[in-house]
């Protein structure tokens, strides 16, 4: 099929290796809350890492994740119920109900802007498990890349009627090959959703999604050592 030879920043020099690299890696996704004040017995953040039926994964305080069953209490936290789509729990004497990804303080819900911190394998390579259009994805973090970008593998997977796009030519670590421009419903990180997301699907040399700066530029990233920090901006 013929394209336009439109010749666009898919990622930076050398990213085509780094991401066969993460591909194998594993990488560790961990959604907080920040630093909170300490207050009594009772656990000063909460975060939501995983959902399961009468499970959920979180972090307490910063912690390691943990997996609390229903009716087991921890750092004063106790797990009144879960499924996959969200946790109820007795903090303080108070029911708060949480989705995968949001968190709070003290007991008190955090503010509406979510955020997710991302932990750096031993590359320097961030990974973020998330989802296009509700299909679960796992996306390597690329600043250099303009949009969101997964290979026509991903996109027959996800049902994605991709040639009814722009057809352009993109430059990857193999050179210039076929993709097309494309527009994603609904992008989710963790907590944070976003709608109506550029984004590119490659017919070949892309082995893992990546999470490029149409998605970002809608994100404040902050980086501090291993860990990197996306709070949505709106």
């Amino acid at each position: 099929m013929a394209f336009k030879q439109t010749t666009l920043a898919l990622y930076p020099q050398g990213a085509g290796r780094d991401c066969k690299a993460a591909k194998a890696a594993t990488i560790t996704l961990i959604l907080t809350a920040g630093a909170f004040a300490c207050t009594a017995a009772w656990a000063t953040s909460v975060s939501v890492v995983g959902l399961f039926k009468d499970k959920a994964i979180v972090t307490i305080d910063g912690s390691k994740p943990r997996t609390l069953g229903v009716g087991q209490t921890m750092g004063g936290v106790k797990l009144l119920a879960a499924d996959s789509d969200s946790a109820s729990f007795d903090v303080d004497g108070k029911r708060r109900t949480l989705s995968m990804g949001q968190s709070f303080a003290g007991g008190a819900a955090t503010g509406e802007r979510q955020s997710v911190s991302l932990t750096a394998d031993a590359r320097g390579h961030f990974a973020a498990a998330g989802s296009i259009n509700g299909y679960p994805m796992s996306f390597l973090v690329d600043t250099g890349a303009t949009s969101i970008a997964i290979n026509a593998a991903e996109a027959r997977r996800i049902g994605l009627d991709y040639k009814a796009g722009q057809a352009v030519g993109v430059g990857t670590a193999a050179g210039v090959v076929p993709a097309w421009r494309v527009t994603f419903n609904t992008v989710k990180i963790g907590g944070i959703s976003v709608n109506q997301v550029d984004g590119l699907v490659v017919e070949s040399g892309l082995n893992v999604p990546l999470l490029g700066m149409s998605f970002l530029n809608r994100m404040e990233m902050k980086r501090d050592g291993q860990t990197m920090t996306l709070t949505q901006r709106y």
